[in-house]
């Protein structure tokens, strides 16, 4: 399950590249020059408002996939409670005693 979030997180990321690349910081973008056409099909402004909600949707759906996929991750560690270097901490207060000799 989480190769198919991961998939779809790089597929997200991929598509939202894209996005971003085809706008102009100035605001012409892909709209700017299509062939030549400048208006006469689709205007700029629609054009870039197509645009600006593309890049909100793929970034929300990247944020949504990273938290929902968080939740299939395997959590803890693979060592046991007690061999934990936390657990081998001396928080009592009192000095450490030596071990017995058997």
């Amino acid at each position: 399950m989480v190769y198919l979030f991961l998939a779809l997180i790089v597929l997200a990321s991929v598509a939202l590249g894209a996005i971003v690349l085809i706008q102009n910081p100035k605001g012409g973008g892909l709209a700017g020059n299509v062939g030549g056409l400048s208006n006469n099909i689709m205007g700029v402004k629609q054009t870039n408002d197509v645009l600006e909600k593309g890049t909100w949707i793929f970034a929300g759906a990247i944020a949504v996939l990273a938290l929902t996929s968080t939740l299939f991750l395997k959590g803890g560690a693979t060592t046991s409670v007690n061999n934990s270097l936390l657990n081998k901490v001396n928080t009592s207060g009192a000095a450490p005693t030596a071990p017995v000799k058997k």
